[in-house]
């Protein structure tokens, strides 16, 4: 990219990029621990599968409560000072896991990664917003986003053999020093364009920090209420949280459910597990990420593209009805990777649409509300997942479930969405 003087435009956003993203890895593996030690934690405390889940679900219950107040926090107070608070505490929150004793002290400490980590996709939201043009806007998502799929795809084995080697508590506290080395680098680095002293004038003009800046003071934030009954946010915030149901089903069951139902053993159900983050990787990357952005600079209506990938990749995450009755471990991991590569696709896209279609003085708030969606299925899958299995002793109606949900949400991208944009406010009579 160059700039009308033929001189090459700097790449400090995409160094933010980077840092957003390797923000995101780490939470993961924070995260993904939970299930890693799940067959291990099963062991030690006696659990049954629906025990399991209601811990598998701790992290999520003040996660998802919390949202909607860490994007007014957001909206607030800007995206330096909360995304260093939350780096901070999230790591604190990992570590203490590794002291925890019984079902009640994991739960609890789980609960705490929760609180700490709510910040966590508002803020890369909203940096992304501030740092980057639109038409780069995908891409740059994409790199936080895929941080959330190659978290397991290389978290479990690493961690799996960490476990199996000294034990669940050392895997929660390296971790934890992971994350920790983190709120380091994110104090260290992070600025927002207008406050970067090494963001060159070049690339500010070309992100637009300068308009955004004056745009942030003139603007009134709406009100959190009039924000629920606008009919994009309703239709992003239903048709998101099926992606999110299918994705926190497998990252809190797919070991086990490699070793529960097709019996592998410990280390084979963890390599096996990174298969399908691998493929999702790829796809939020190069889908949901580059091709959209790609397709949008040659002029394609960017509002279509946008919408076409998002259905599109919705679509194949139905593809998890295919592991409800395998043959085999490849034949279960190809049917997962399916659907979970395409929901990885659709992913960048839904994560960019809050600065898409909110002002910006409320994009923290809508991404709050959506996320509150999102994780609202995070609590249920492993809940319900765990309920179905006890009951059943299968996986068949577990993954029924999901496929619903994503029907549901295919209908939502369709009807109520509409067009990827801003409403423009009602003329005033």
């Amino acid at each position: 990219m160059t700039t009308t003087t033929g001189k090459a435009i700097p790449k400090r956003r995409w160094a933010i990029g980077v840092l957003l993203g390797i923000g995101i890895l780490i939470n993961y593996f924070d995260r993904i621990n939970i299930s890693v030690a799940g067959p291990q934690l099963t062991e030690a405390f006696k659990l049954s599968p629906a025990e399991l889940g209601v811990l598998f679900s701790a992290f999520f219950w003040p996660y998802a409560l919390l949202q909607v107040p860490a994007g007014m926090l957001l909206d607030r107070y800007g995206v330096t000072r909360i995304g260093r608070w939350g780096a901070f505490l999230w790591g604190l929150a990992s570590a203490i896991t590794a002291a925890a004793s019984g079902f009640g002290g994991v739960f609890v400490a789980r609960a705490m990664l929760g609180v700490a980590e709510a910040p966590a996709f508002p803020v890369g939201s909203k940096a992304t917003g501030y740092w980057f043009p639109r038409k780069e806007r995908a891409l740059a998502t994409a790199i936080f986003d895929a941080a959330a799929k190659f978290g397991p795809a290389v978290g479990v084995p690493l961690l799996g053999v960490v476990l199996l080697a000294i034990g669940w508590r050392w895997s929660f506290a390296v971790t934890g020093l992971v994350s920790l080395a983190y709120f380091v680098l994110f104090w260290a680095i992070y600025r927002d364009p207008q406050d970067d002293p090494k963001l060159s004038e070049a690339e500010r003009t070309y992100i637009g920090a300068h308009h955004s800046s004056a745009t942030r003071e003139a603007e009134q934030p709406s009100s959190f209420l009039s924000l629920l009954g606008q009919r994009k946010v309703i239709g992003l915030t239903i048709g998101f949280g099926g992606y999110n149901y299918v994705f926190y089903m497998l990252l809190t069951w797919l070991p086990g459910y490699l070793s529960m139902a097709l019996h592998l053993d410990l280390l084979h159900s963890f390599l096996y597990t990174g298969a399908p983050w691998i493929i999702a990787t790829a796809t939020d990357l190069f889908i949901g990420g580059w091709l959209v952005d790609a397709l949008i600079r040659r002029g394609w209506d960017a509002s279509r593209v946008r919408r076409t990938v998002l259905i599109g990749g919705t679509a194949c995450g139905l593809g998890i009805l295919g592991a409800a009755h395998p043959y085999s471990p490849l034949q279960a991991i190809a049917w997962i990777s399916l659907s979970i590569g395409g929901l990885a696709a659709a992913a960048p896209v839904g994560w960019s649409l809050p600065s898409l279609i909110a002002r910006r003085a409320d994009v923290g708030k809508v991404g709050g509300i959506m996320n509150f969606s999102n994780q609202v299925s995070g609590i249920a899958a492993p809940i319900v997942t765990g309920i179905l299995i006890s009951r059943y002793h299968s996986f068949a109606l577990a993954f029924a479930v999901p496929a619903v949900y994503l029907l549901i949400g295919i209908f939502m991208y369709l009807f109520v969405l509409g067009r990827i944009e801003v409403p423009q406010p009602a003329p005033r009579s």
